[in-house]
């Protein structure tokens, strides 16, 4: 029977024995074993070329790659189509995407300010979502993404993709089991160098980039070439700042670990005391190069650190100099410490004995949202615990704002009578690019 065929057909089947008052065993959305996912990529400049490709590699093919610029439609559509060879059709307006049928899934990677909406009416549309990190602008908007999700029975697959990486996994793991003793510490941090974006003066879209789209629920700005294409992370209009953009990493890990000891209704912290500035370039970005952040706990202090100015030489003595961003999460416990990096990790005892090690090495984000949006079970970043790995960023980036402490209640996921904080959950939007009614 062809693909789509059976899909039709096993959703009819399932409606219809929902009608006559029978019980199925089945969930009409699930997917044969073999059957070929078909999805479309929503955003395709920088990240969401990379899922893409990633995802062809796992078996997943793509017929409609939808971007708002026609300069980045004819490059990475090509790539696509050499990857999977089968060019994919190309839209400008991602509800043409919603409208097909044919599409089991989408991946959205266009700026954080247009992920909520694109979620949930991806969601409402009956499509299956990864979704690019961080998951959301706001804490409000979290909520509504996940309640999509719930409400109509989606796999959400958030890009946190260190929750499927095997040496991720099993340092997770050593950390909970107690074998460190007992975790009164985390620390998590990145250090880069990040080059100046200057100050430009105001101009023109590209020829091709439908800007006022591009800007969607963000608030109407004259075009800026800093303030577009991958430069978008620097300002509050679109991202969240260095601490949602990269320290969602390490920090997604950090309360993976929490979540293993503590549990999934304990992971969120009380206290959150967030400093920094722009310490490093006088350019245009409006979010801090040099930050620390701390999340108090009743028994536990974690710790984030960015540093946009310089690369961790001291941490590869010996080694030769490598540019690159380096991404830490270090456990302290009473008796030993675990460093984790996407190299692998290892523990240093407090006598000074090296205990375990593990190299990295298997796992597919990608593969695990495949595989997922044919059993419909819920993906290794389901949309909850991307959520809350997202909260923590907020929560850092509220702080900073305020420039001050800010107290808050995990159970209620406000600020209690802070009206100054709880302004600061939810974001006004540009009509008519509302956040929908879930």
């Amino acid at each position: 029977m062809e693909a789509e065929n059976r899909r039709s057909f096993v959703k009819r089947a399932g409606a219809g024995m929902l009608a006559a008052g029978g019980f199925v065993n089945l969930n009409p959305s699930a997917m044969g074993a073999n059957e070929k996912v078909v999805l479309a990529l929503i955003g395709g400049r920088n990240q969401g070329r990379g899922v893409a490709l990633r995802a062809i590699k796992q078996g997943a093919e793509f017929k409609t790659f939808c971007d708002i610029d026609d300069a980045i439609l004819a490059k990475v559509g090509n790539d696509i189509g050499e990857a999977q060879k089968k060019k994919p059709a190309f839209v400008k307006d991602f509800r043409r995407v919603l409208e097909d049928k044919e599409i089991d899934g989408v991946i959205i990677a266009p700026p954080d300010h247009w992920h909520a909406r694109a979620t949930i009416l991806a969601c409402q549309a009956g499509k299956d979502v990864y979704i690019e990190k961080p998951l959301s602008q706001t804490i409000h908007e979290g909520h509504q993404m996940r309640e999509a999700a719930r409400k109509y029975n989606r796999v959400v697959q958030v890009g946190t993709q260190r929750r499927s990486g095997e040496h991720f996994r099993s340092a997770v793991e050593y950390v909970a089991s107690g074998k460190l003793g007992k975790v009164c510490m985390i620390k998590a941090w990145i250090h880069q160098v990040r080059p100046t974006i200057g100050r430009p003066a105001d101009g023109t879209p590209p020829p091709g980039a439908d800007y006022d789209m591009w800007l969607g629920p963000a608030p109407k700005r004259p075009f800026n070439p800093m303030r577009f294409h991958y430069n978008w992370r620097f300002f509050w209009d679109y991202g969240n700042s260095e601490l949602g953009n990269q320290g969602v990493h390490v920090l997604d890990v950090a309360i993976w670990a929490i979540q293993k000891m503590r549990g999934m209704d304990k992971c969120l912290p009380t206290r959150i005391s967030s400093t920094g500035g722009i310490f490093w370039l006088d350019d245009a970005k409006e979010v801090p190069d040099t930050q620390i952040v701390n999340y108090q706990y009743s028994d536990l202090l974690l710790s984030f650190e960015l540093r946009s100015f310089a690369f961790d030489y001291t941490l590869h003595q010996g080694e030769p100099s490598r540019d690159r961003t380096d991404f830490y999460t270090a456990f302290y416990g009473s008796d030993a410490t675990l460093v984790l990096t996407g190299d692998g990790w290892k523990v240093s005892a407090k006598n000074g004995e090296l205990g375990p090690t593990a190299r990295a090495g298997g796992g597919s984000h990608e593969g695990n949202f495949i595989e997922c949006v044919k059993s419909r079970q819920r993906p290794n970043s389901d949309v909850e615990i991307g959520r809350l790995s997202t909260t923590l960023c907020h929560l850092g980036n509220i702080s900073y704002k305020l420039g001050r402490d800010v107290q808050f209640d995990p159970a209620t996921e406000t600020f209690g009578n802070d009206k100054e904080a709880n302004r600061l959950l939810t974001k006004e939007y540009r009509a008519p690019y509302t956040l929908p009614n879930v």
